[in-house]
């Protein structure tokens, strides 16, 4: 597949499986729009394997175990495919195209990118394992660390590699796990249909609230950090979308509407 087929194809991907990232990703310019979304791609294709409704428990630990070895040691696209060969018909194509969003990443930042997907998908299969049983909010900061906080220490790695930007890897997480929160009250009643619970034990919405809010804040000092106009537009955008569903929830609403978006979208990369 040609570089450029496989550009249109990662975008596609991009439209199909996030909203939240896709917009700020066609913002950038070039060679960055193509290595954050084949990173952002390979920590989907992981993410797809932990949601899967169909695939049993032991085999989702079992494919993120592997798949968290195999991206440290041997990343060929025949080994990834020699794995996946039993559950081809149950994967989503994000999945198994893993190997294609891994040769999109420029080979100096192809390291770093492997890295946070491979810490991903070992903590993945841990709470997998664990049955998403979130008991205390050191739970809840370890599994947020691993779902959405390895997003902005993988964000953080190609911002340096990109353009010299620093950024304080601490914030980074926080600015992952300020998105995931925001997502975690925005689907409490669908988590719970699926018999899934986020919570700590004994939280009710104000203790999810609060430790959201402390996130978001932390993200907002992430952002002040950064000094390139590319990065700060990218970061800000998902940030802002996050403030303005929390804003939503709050006034009693599931989610911003599609006007909503759009004039966030402008004020973020405008401000």
């Amino acid at each position: 597949m040609s570089k450029d087929t496989l550009h249109t194809k990662a975008i596609d991907f991009l439209l199909k499986t996030s909203r939240t990232f896709f917009i700020p990703i066609s913002h950038l310019p070039g060679e960055l729009q193509d290595t954050v979304g084949a990173a952002y791609l390979c920590m989907r294709a992981i993410d797809e394997i932990e949601d899967h409704p169909e695939l049993p428990s032991e085999v989702k630990i079992k494919l993120l175990t592997e798949l968290s070895k195999l991206l440290q040691e041997d990343v060929s696209k025949e080994s990834i495919e020699t794995l996946f060969e039993p559950y081809h018909s149950l994967l989503p194509e994000v999945t198994l195209l893993l190997h294609d969003w891994i040769s999109l990443c420029p080979d100096s930042i192809h390291e770093k990118v492997l890295e946070s997907t491979a810490i991903m998908a070992g903590g993945m299969a841990k709470w997998t394992e664990k049955n998403w049983e979130i008991k205390s909010v050191e739970d809840l900061d370890e599994y947020t660390y691993y779902v959405a906080g390895l997003v902005g220490v993988m964000l953080t790695d190609i911002w340096k590699w990109y353009d010299e930007t620093e950024a304080d890897k601490e914030l980074a997480v926080a600015f992952g796990r300020g998105l995931q929160a925001v997502n975690i009250l925005r689907n409490k009643g669908e988590d719970s249909e699926r018999g899934v619970n986020f919570y700590p034990k004994g939280w009710g919405f104000e203790e999810m609230l609060a430790y959201t809010q402390k996130n978001l804040s932390l993200a907002d000092t992430y952002l002040t950090e950064i000094k390139s106009q590319v990065v700060r537009d990218f970061c800000n955008i998902p940030l802002a979308l996050a403030h303005g569903t929390l804003k939503a929830l709050l006034e009693g609403r599931e989610k911003i509407n599609r006007t909503e978006v759009n004039e966030i979208v402008d004020n973020a990369i405008n401000k």
